[in-house]
C-alpha cells in the first residue's frame, strides 16, 4: 500500500514539468511532506470543459481517497487511497474511472514503514522505521492515479483519486511489498487521453515506480504524525540512528 507521500514541487515546476495549465478554480499549491488519505494533491488530468469538446490538460487538486459516484458518503474514500494495477479494471469501485478518468499524481517520494527485527523475544507492539523512497536522481515522479467527481448533500462536486500500485521492485520489496505505479513522459499523453480506452492498451503504459532508479533511506519517526510537516521529515537519518531500543537491525 502507499500510504503516506510528499509533493513538494512549486507550482510553476509542475506547470512547466506536465505543460499544462492551473485550473481556474484552485489557488496557489502549499508543498506537502506528508501527504495523507484525504487530504488535497496536486494532479494533471485531460478532461473537456463543458461548453467545448476538446480535452484541456490541467493542474488541480484532488481529495486523496476515491469516493465512486454511487458512493452513499465520503467515508468510502478512506479505503480506496490504493487501486490494484492487477484488479483495477474489473474493480466496480475503479473500472470506469480507469477507462476515462485517469490522471497522473506527482511525487517527490513515497513513505513505508519497516518491521524492525529483534532478537529474542517479540515485543507486542513491533518498532517500525519509516523509509523514504525517492527516484535517485531528484526527477519528479508521475504516479498513475484515478479520479472520480462524487456530488455531495449541499449539490457539489467533490473531485477524489486513488494511486494505482503494484507489486514492489527489489529495491522497495525488502521494506513493503507494494509501490505505485507510474507513468514515464512518453506516455503521459496516451494515459491521460479519456479517449483511449482499451485495457489492456492503457495496462500497458505503467511500469513499477522507476524500477531500477530508486533509493530507500531511513528518516524520522516524526513523519508518523500527520500534523508533522517540512522538508525535515524527508532528510535520511545518520548511520547508527535506526537501531531502537530492543537493537533492532535492518534487514
Amino acid at each position: 500500500m502507499c500510504g503516506r507521500y510528499a509533493t513538494a514541487r512549486a507550482r510553476q515546476e509542475l506547470l512547466d514539468e506536465f505543460q499544462v495549465e492551473l485550473d481556474a478554480s484552485e489557488d496557489a499549491l502549499e508543498p506537502d511532506y506528508n501527504v495523507a488519505p484525504t487530504k488535497s494533491v496536486p494532479a494533471v488530468i485531460q478532461r473537456a470543459p463543458k461548453d467545448s469538446d476538446e480535452a484541456l490538460r490541467t493542474l488541480r487538486k484532488l481529495r486523496w481517497g476515491l469516493v465512486p459516484s454511487w458512493a452513499k458518503d465520503l467515508s468510502m474514500g478512506s479505503r480506496l487511497i490504493n487501486a490494484r494495477i492487477e484488479t483495477v479494471h474489473e474493480k466496480p469501485a475503479f473500472r470506469r474511472a480507469f477507462a476515462k478518468r485517469r490522471c497522473l499524481l506527482p511525487a517527490d517520494g513515497f513513505y513505508e514503514w519497516y518491521e524492525l527485527k529483534t532478537p529474542g523475544e517479540k515485543p507486542k507492539k513491533p518498532k517500525k522505521q519509516p523509509f523514504f523512497i525517492r527516484p535517485r536522481d531528484g526527477a519528479v515522479m508521475a504516479m498513475a492515479g484515478l479520479y472520480e467527481l462524487w456530488r455531495n448533500p449541499e449539490d457539489e462536486w467533490v473531485w477524489t483519486c486513488t494511486v494505482i500500485t503494484t507489486a514492489a521492485t527489489d529495491e522497495v520489496g525488502r521494506i513493503h511489498d507494494r509501490m505505485p505505479m507510474i507513468v514515464e513522459p512518453s506516455q503521459w499523453a496516451a494515459w491521460l487521453d479519456p479517449a483511449n480506452d482499451d485495457p489492456d492498451t492503457v495496462r500497458g503504459l505503467l511500469e513499477p515506480a522507476m524500477a531500477g532508479r530508486m533509493e530507500a533511506f531511513p528518516v524520522s519517526t516524526s513523519v508518523n504524525n500527520v500534523r508533522n510537516n517540512g522538508p525535515s521529515l524527508v532528510e535520511p537519518l545518520p548511520d547508527g540512528d535506526i537501531s531502537g531500543e530492543y537493537g533492532a537491525t535492518l534487514f
